[in-house]
């Protein structure tokens, strides 16, 4: 599990400390370092698969999981050296530091620095097959997605878009789930397709959902069901029940899949979710941190923040197992720095401050109506 990063020269950052815990919810006004601070990670990840970190040659800028330009772009602009660093650090292990030269234009750095036990780091989560990825770009409804047997069964990956989520599920929807805490309390089986079908009925009752495959053509569909009573329903295309199913879906499977030690990096889980769905997520993951998966949140969603908060008094998730980042900025002199603030929550859920544009959007627009 991480427990610190260390960024320098790294995009807006010159020489920035983030500490971790298992719960780490990042937010923040657009712009302001939430995206650099996981492009970090994922240019590391990236490089390791590429099989380029192992070695002392350089890193590629561009790839799968990331694309951040040349070595322009990655340099902060007010750099007094032209060397670009990150060091990572795993609980009870030793730092490991990589530093790169921005001096090219190029988006291939030579290595100019590295140090620390690199095989251990390597066989952290980070590096290996515990670990999933969903950007904020996911796919919206689909009758039919495409399939992969090496990313789902080889990567165990869901797609960076949760292009594989349907491919995953029709390989894995009668496994039980790792982590037996994530039994939603409604429900009676532990298979992956009982978990999701359940907690998607938190987000829209009596959710059920129903995969077929086309294996001639490598294509799998989903369909929505929805129950009442004795009354089964239809079956309905992902593409006649709105967005909100869709981008939830791939949230719900990565979550639900965990094994003990994964690494969970999500961007936006709220998007297109109705605010008691965005609060119950939040709900999910603090439960899922609780038990011992890494999850990073980048979000927007006071909901997803309360449900943290909520599960916290609940007693579901510790107040130091969850980590509130705010990244914010202002012109200092001729430069506008980007800096990190870290509100706590105690053990009644209770935040002991409220930064400006901390989630006091809806008190400030109040005050204007009253």
């Amino acid at each position: 599990m991480i427990a610190k990063v260390s960024l320098k020269n790294f995009k807006c950052f010159e020489n920035e400390t983030i500490a971790f815990t298992p719960l780490n919810l990042w937010s923040g006004l657009n712009g302001m370092g939430k995206s650099t601070l996981i492009q970090a990670l994922l240019l590391l990840r990236q490089n390791f698969e590429l099989g380029l970190l192992q070695k002392d040659k350089g890193i590629s800028l561009n790839g799968e999981l990331v694309r951040i330009g040349n070595a322009k772009d990655l340099l902060y602009q007010y750099a007094k050296t032209p060397n670009v660093g990150i060091e990572i650090q795993e609980i009870d292990h030793s730092p490991v530091e990589w530093q790169w030269n921005c001096k090219t234009e190029r988006d291939f750095l030579p290595q100019k620095k590295r140090s620390g036990d690199m095989d251990t780091l390597f066989k952290s989560s980070l590096f290996g097959p515990d670990f999933h990825y969903l950007n904020a770009e996911r796919l919206g409804p689909r009758v039919y997605f495409e399939t992969s047997n090496y990313n789902v069964i080889d990567r165990n990956h869901l797609g960076l878009q949760g292009e594989y989520t349907a491919n995953y599920l029709s390989e894995f929807q009668n496994t039980e789930i790792p982590i037996k805490q994530l039994k939603h309390p409604n429900s009676s089986g532990l298979t992956l397709r009982e978990q999701v079908n359940a907690w998607m009925g938190e987000i829209r009752p009596g959710t059920r959902i129903d995969v077929t495959g086309n294996l001639d053509l490598s294509l799998v569909g989903i369909k929505y069901q929805f129950i009442g009573g004795i009354d089964t329903g239809n079956k309905f295309r992902p593409t006649n029940v709105g967005f909100g199913l869709s981008f939830l879906l791939p949230v719900l499977v990565a979550v639900l899949s965990s094994k003990l030690g994964t690494l969970l990096i999500l961007e936006n889980p709220e998007a297109h979710l109705h605010p008691r769905g965005q609060a119950e997520i939040g709900k999910l993951l603090a439960l899922a941190a609780a038990n011992g998966v890494q999850i990073i949140v980048e979000t927007h969603s006071d909901h997803i923040l309360n449900g943290v908060r909520v599960a916290v008094k609940k007693g579901q998730i510790k107040p130091q197992q969850t980590n509130l980042l705010f990244f914010h900025g202002e012109v200092i002199g001729d430069q506008f720095k980007h800096y990190i603030l870290n509100p706590k929550i105690d053990e009644n859920g209770r935040i002991d401050r409220w930064p400006e544009g901390f989630f006091d959007e809806w008190d400030r627009q109040l005050s204007e109506l009253l």
